[in-house]
């Protein structure tokens, strides 16, 4: 049951950050008694300049390809450990990585294709944290991760 539940918070992460953020608003609802509650903001970020429109949009794509196949697998890892079939739950661990090293290709490609040296920065940092990931859900540091995808989201304007 911890294995679902850690399953379900890393999609949850993994999915709101790697989709279009845009609608996201930052921005915290009025108070109504007391001091008004002001949002913890981060320091902003200027958007990535140079080839970073494209970059990001590579990124992204690529990001939402390997979260969106890595969470099914992951899920379906789950579902064949509950259901006592190691050679399903091996087949979905192995897929799973196989997505983390294809996502983690992606990000280094687009760092290394980057002009803007935050944007290639930040892509190298993502990629290497990417590259820890593993099949094992509790071993994954979704804190670390939403912190990069937000700065990702950012420098890429979102």
């Amino acid at each position: 049951m911890r294995r679902l539940l850690a399953a379900t918070l890393v999609t949850a992460v993994l999915l709101t950050g790697s989709g279009c953020s845009g609608d996201r608003s930052d921005e915290a609802a009025p108070a109504t008694s007391g001091p008004p509650v002001l949002p913890s903001v981060p320091v902003s970020i200027a958007p990535a300049g140079g080839n970073g429109p494209q970059v990001c949009a590579e990124a992204e794509q690529a990001s939402s390809a390997a979260v969106r196949t890595y969470v099914e697998e992951l899920g379906k890892m789950i579902a064949a450990v509950g259901a006592n079939d190691s050679t399903g739950a091996e087949t979905a661990r192995k897929r799973a990585e196989s997505a983390l090293t294809t996502w983690r290709s992606a990000l280094r490609e687009q760092s290394a294709r980057a002009t803007d040296p935050q944007l290639k920065t930040l892509l190298t940092e993502l990629a290497t944290e990417v590259g820890t990931l593993g099949a094992d859900v509790e071993s994954i540091d979704e804190t670390e991760l939403d912190r990069l995808q937000q700065r990702l989201d950012q420098l890429c304007g979102r």
